[in-house]
């Protein structure tokens, strides 16, 4: 096909592609092997978007809609109306539009016999694209109409890219906004960016690589430069790369690019790789991949203006939960400090329940939520007497029963909050002096009626109580705290908790090494 004979100008069309290697699948379906033979021969030398085309042979409806199921991306269908049965093609028609809900495939219906099927009653009651008879398909007019029928699926089928590109940005927009941590958004935007480019999972992993990148403060505005740009979640050949300077891992040609983009604050494309700026000097750079037309460019746009509030609501949130994070840590160096413990004693202890709550099988969200609230469990301490709280000397038992109040004056300081940090604490605080076997206080709670969290804090708590020095003991052996809760299992403690605590006893050791007094 000559420039002379067509010309196609692609409404998104910018630099000229490489010649496609795909092709435009016609099926010719027709009971006469003739007619295939020839249909091929005028047809053959066709090429239309770069693509040339590539033939399909049905001679029964049977066997049309057969291959239509297997070739759903099938462009064309030139189709006989007369095969094994005087309506065989009509039918087909009905079958390919309704039973396998094809409705991109162009139909031409072709007949040789008009008289069986008169045109102005097909067209108007089948879903078919154009319906010529035998005799008037010269070799010209087959062409027209065949490269007319291919224009036609290609634009359908740019709609049809559109409107999925479209979905999955309201989709990727919807995921994103329920991300509510910084490492679990920039994974989930470079996942949701690989898909918006049209990458699968299998050509994701097969040839493309990409990783996203923040700068090492993202909160700071002084110093954005690339040099502090770090990987903050990677696939492919990036997969390794977490945490490592952009710059060890990139050469200078994609350096110089990324400093365009952040400078600019602007995606780059081009046939070897993509750039997409998002925020706060956020990055995500892609490679090994075929090129992106207007359309996903387009759509990378959107997404990139949608995500952009996603990352001030993460931002957003993280101010909130640091904020709530210094509010409990100062009121428990507080409390901590009136009673002559040192700050470093909660620091531990969040750091310790944590642990021992992944390792009891607790989700990450509840470890973390045990951390936060962890430091509140001896908050109700602030309502106890300095006589009492301060006194060297063992307490007498009306003076205990005092100092047993603080628990439940610390549920009742926290419990109105409606966040799930303070709930969390006012639980803690409640039930932390409860025992195992019943015997705790305030309520006297026994076993699994003793949340899990408290279970775990009154574990952590007497660990780190017996293993500090303090003005009125000594620290504990190694050996002493071990015999401790071996005696105390199923007695004070939960035993399976205890088992987990002592078979996991020097990681501990290394965790409260890490924060000493």
């Amino acid at each position: 096909m000559s420039d002379d004979d067509f010309e196609f100008l692609e409404e998104d069309a910018g630099s000229e592609e490489q010649k496609s290697t795909e092709k435009w699948k016609v099926l010719i379906s027709d009971d006469e092997s003739s007619i295939h033979d020839i249909s091929v021969l005028a047809l053959k030398d066709i090429e239309y978007d770069n693509r040339k085309l590539e033939f399909l042979h049905a001679y029964s409806a049977e066997e049309t809609i057969s291959i239509l199921k297997q070739h759903p991306d099938t462009a064309l269908l030139l189709l006989d109306v007369v095969m094994e049965s005087d309506s065989a093609g009509l039918d087909a028609v009905e079958r390919i539009r309704n039973e396998l809900g094809n409705t991109f495939v162009r139909i031409i219906l072709r007949t040789g016999q008009p008289g069986q099927a008169p045109e102005h009653e097909v067209i108007q009651k089948y879903d078919i694209n154009d319906y010529k008879e035998k005799t008037e398909l010269t070799a010209k007019k087959l062409f027209t109409t065949v490269i007319s029928a291919l224009r036609s699926y290609h634009d359908i089928m740019r709609l049809e890219r559109s409107r999925k590109g479209l979905e999955k940005i309201i989709n990727a927009t919807s995921d994103v906004f329920r991300l509510q941590s910084m490492e679990q958004l920039v994974s989930g935007v470079l996942m949701q960016v690989m898909s918006i480019i049209g990458i699968d999972e299998d050509a994701f992993y097969s040839h493309a690589s990409g990783f996203i990148s923040l700068n090492q403060d993202h909160t700071k505005k002084k110093d954005t430069s690339t040099s502090n740009m770090r990987i903050i979640s990677g696939t492919g050949r990036f997969e390794d790369k977490i945490n490592q300077p952009v710059t060890n891992i990139v050469d200078q040609k994609i350096l110089d690019q990324i400093e365009q983009a952040r400078l600019n604050k602007k995606n780059i494309y081009s046939d070897e790789s993509c750039i997409v700026y998002l925020k706060n000097d956020s990055l995500i750079y892609i490679d090994g991949y075929k090129h992106i037309g207007e359309l996903e460019q387009k759509l990378m746009d959107i997404f990139c203006a949608n995500i952009t509030v996603a990352f001030e609501n993460v931002e957003l949130n993280d101010e909130i939960l640091n904020t709530q994070k210094e509010i409990i840590f100062t009121l428990g160096s507080t409390t901590e400090f009136r009673s002559k413990e040192t700050g470093n004693h909660i620091v531990r202890v969040s750091e310790l329940s944590k642990k021992l709550a992944l390792l009891a099988g607790l989700p990450k969200e509840d470890a973390e939520l045990i951390k936060l609230a962890s430091p509140l469990h001896d908050v109700g301490k602030i309502g106890i007497p300095d006589n009492i709280l301060l006194k060297n000397d063992s307490l007498s038992d009306e003076e205990y029963e005092v100092m047993k109040t603080h628990t439940t004056i610390g549920y009742e300081l926290l419990k109105s909050s409606t966040r799930p940090i303070f709930q969390a604490a006012a639980q803690i605080a409640y039930e932390h002096q409860e025992r195992w076997n019943g015997t705790g206080y305030p309520r006297g709670l026994a076993k699994e009626d003793i949340h899990i969290f408290s279970r775990i804090i009154s574990i952590v708590d007497v660990f780190d109580a017996l293993a500090s020095k303090r003005c009125y003991k000594d620290s504990w052996s190694k050996e002493n705290i071990i015999e401790f809760f071996q005696k105390e299992r199923n007695e004070q403690f939960d035993p399976a908790l205890v088992d987990l605590f002592l078979e996991h006893f020097e990681e501990f050791l290394e965790i409260r090494s890490q924060f000493e007094d």
